[in-house]
């Protein structure tokens, strides 16, 4: 691979040169004037695997440079370097991230040389930009027609015991041509084109008919299933679900509907009427990615939730960064003056385990627990996954 350091300090290009050099990259360019190495990109008499970019530089600092990136159309990798404040550092990835560019990874000055190592080792596995297919209403409704939406489930695991006590339902499109297909490339297009009711109905039953063959295999799963606020604009929804919760025969209490609000309602008395009266059945609701888009604190005071799921985002990376614990612990903290149930998303890692594990969290779910899977495999994993709790579980005060 070929390196582009870019740094006014030279005393920093000198050092991240030589720790490349012990790495075994040898093919490194360093550079103090962000403005030169601009030129160089954009002549393309030059180009790189990777770019080192310091954000702190008087000419032309690192956020400038990489506006100038998004310019030129740079498709290699980018390792943000910076001695300022962690959250400074933290936000600039965001940023490069929002503009699509392909961010290898923050470190902050003096560069660790293991954390260097392990940046550039990730490298290879960030997979190069692809334009994504996109689909038309009339496909989505054949395949509605022809239930091809399948449900795949993603357990979710008591903290306490470790025990699984529920999985999210996750749709899937198996498409006949081209595999399977993820929701986030349907569910925006059926909720612009009036498609959302009848995904969701046939989501629901699918979900409905699998709780119950869970609970006749001594497996009482609690499922939860995803529904979009453009549901909730038929006052019958909250009569549909418990009747078709009553026609399979489980228990009301074993259901709970996430709500994701993608987009700001625009009547809200009749959300409200449906989501009270949901509750008055006693079937469950979860404010899903609590904290992102609109699913906010004013949520949490207009509607009776009883779950509240902190989004991956805050989850993730946690362990060894102080706002995102902070947001964890409070909101955490939050939901139990409410009397809240709590779901940890997106827990991918021993570390992000752990650092969970230790709050008050009550549930979690995330690849380090299990991908989302089709439900024959769900009772064939779980004792594979209570099998080694003994090494998982830790006692909680």
């Amino acid at each position: 691979m070929k390196f582009l350091l870019i740094d006014d300090e030279p005393f920093a290009l000198k050092l991240l040169s030589r720790q490349l050099a012990n790495l075994g990259f040898d093919q490194v360019v360093a550079m103090e004037h962000p403005r030169d190495a601009l030129a160089m990109l954009e002549s393309g008499s030059d180009s790189f695997d990777i770019i080192f970019l310091d954000l702190q530089m008087p000419d032309m600092d690192g956020v400038e440079f990489v506006r100038h990136l998004v310019r030129i159309a740079y498709t290699g990798g980018l390792m943000l370097v910076s001695g300022e404040d962690q959250r400074i550092l933290h936000t600039a990835e965001t940023l490069a991230n929002a503009h699509k560019l392909r961010v290898l990874g923050a470190l902050h000055k003096p560069v660790n040389p293991d954390q260097l190592k392990k940046a550039i080792a990730a490298a290879p596995q960030q997979h190069e930009k692809t334009a994504r297919k996109v689909y038309a209403p009339d496909e989505l409704k054949q395949a509605l027609n022809n239930r091809e939406l399948i449900n795949y489930y993603q357990p979710q695991v008591d903290l306490g015991t470790g025990r699984v006590v529920g999985v999210e339902t996750l749709v899937r499109w198996q498409h006949p041509v081209d595999g399977l297909v993820y929701p986030d490339q349907f569910i925006g297009m059926a909720e612009e084109h009036g498609l959302i009711d009848d995904l969701t109905r046939l989501v629901l039953a699918n979900a409905l008919a699998q709780a119950r063959r869970w609970h006749d295999m001594g497996v009482p799963l609690q499922v939860a299933v995803n529904v979009s606020m453009d549901n909730l604009a038929r006052l019958d929804f909250a009569d549909y679900v418990a009747h078709e919760i009553a026609k399979v025969g489980i228990p009301l209490a074993s259901i709970i509907l996430e709500v994701t609000e993608s987009r700001l309602m625009k009547d809200l008395l009749t959300p409200l009427d449906i989501l009270t009266r949901l509750r008055l059945k006693n079937i469950g609701l979860s404010i899903d990615d609590f904290g992102t888009g609109h699913s906010s604190l004013a949520q949490l005071r207009d509607i009776p939730f009883d779950e509240l799921k902190i989004d991956q985002g805050f989850v993730q990376g946690a362990h060894n960064y102080a706002p995102l614990r902070a947001i964890v612990e409070a909101s955490l903290a939050m939901a139990q003056h409410l009397g809240m149930k709590t779901v940890a998303e997106g827990v991918e890692s021993k570390l992000d385990w752990d650092f969970i594990q230790n709050t008050d969290c009550d549930l979690a779910q995330g690849y380090f627990i299990a991908k989302p899977m089709l439900a024959d495999e769900i009772t064939s994993w779980i004792p594979v996954w209570e099998s080694g709790l003994p090494t998982l579980i830790k006692t909680r005060s």
